[in-house]
């Protein structure tokens, strides 16, 4: 009993005194990863372009006991990223962790897709985790820090009407790793998570064209269910904590065995 108390007071302790940055916290994965890293004693900086959406994850966060701050931020743009990663290391004077976790997502058929469509999916989706790295890396440097990016099992794996978003998310996977190598021999960890079907506001985006059956996709989780934004958030915070100081470079599937 009492090892089992002090493994949960150790783990609800990881990040204390740790300020960390995660995109996306509006809303699904990211906001479950700001809670859940405020859980741990993190001072949360949660951003995302909707402003309210991250102030209520922040609110949320600081009627739990933790410390947090909302921030806009559209991670396309370059500008607003430097600022929004400036903000936060002025407000707790470090960054010890990014969790990269903002990005969109839907279905198309690829003769349909505009040119406009494709740009703004890599420029969220791969430029926009690419931008936050560049500009947090400075200050995780100083700290010795982590940085968790998130990419999806369609970065790893074909999907049909997906030809943008499996470029993006596959193009995650391979900066992460280039990353890694160039980093850690600073001490610095740079890995990636890859969900599979998680439930959030984001699969709604994903609907099948007309007339395209569901066997489309071919493979489900064998565990019969959808997964839940706080077993990605879970991964992501050991990922980004001292529990995990050997993994560098890695993706790791958090799918159900979907694509096992």
């Amino acid at each position: 009993m009492f090892h089992s108390r002090l493994y949960r007071e150790n783990v609800m302790n990881r990040f204390a005194g740790r300020a960390v940055i995660v995109t996306g916290a509006a809303s699904g994965i990211g906001e479950a990863t700001a809670k859940r890293f405020g859980a741990e004693g993190a001072r949360v900086t949660c951003a995302d372009v909707n402003e309210a959406g991250a102030e209520a994850t922040a609110a949320a966060i600081r009627e739990a006991g933790g410390q947090a701050r909302g921030a806009v931020c559209d991670v396309s743009n370059p500008d607003a990223v430097k600022a929004a990663v400036a903000d936060a290391v002025g407000a707790y004077g470090q960054l010890d962790v990014l969790a990269n976790v903002a990005g969109i997502g839907a279905f198309q058929r690829t003769t349909e897709v505009t040119f406009e469509q494709w740009n703004r999916m890599l420029s969220i989706n791969l430029t926009g985790q690419f931008l936050m790295c560049q500009a947090a890396l400075p200050h995780i440097l100083k700290t010795v820090g982590a940085i968790v990016n998130v990419a999806s099992v369609a970065g790893l794996k074909s999907h049909p009407y997906s030809a943008a978003y499996c470029a993006s998310k596959g193009g995650v996977v391979l900066m992460t790793k280039a990353l890694a190598v160039e980093y850690g021999r600073k001490g610095l960890r740079i890995n990636c998570v890859c969900p599979g079907g998680i439930e959030t506001p984001l699969i709604a985006h994903f609907q099948l064209p007309d007339g395209v059956s569901q066997a489309a996709l071919s493979r489900i989780s064998p565990l019969g269910r959808m997964g839940l934004p706080h077993e990605v958030a879970g991964t992501i915070a050991f990922l980004a904590s001292e529990d995990a100081t050997y993994i560098n470079g890695a993706s790791i599937v958090v799918d159900g065995g979907m694509i096992a």
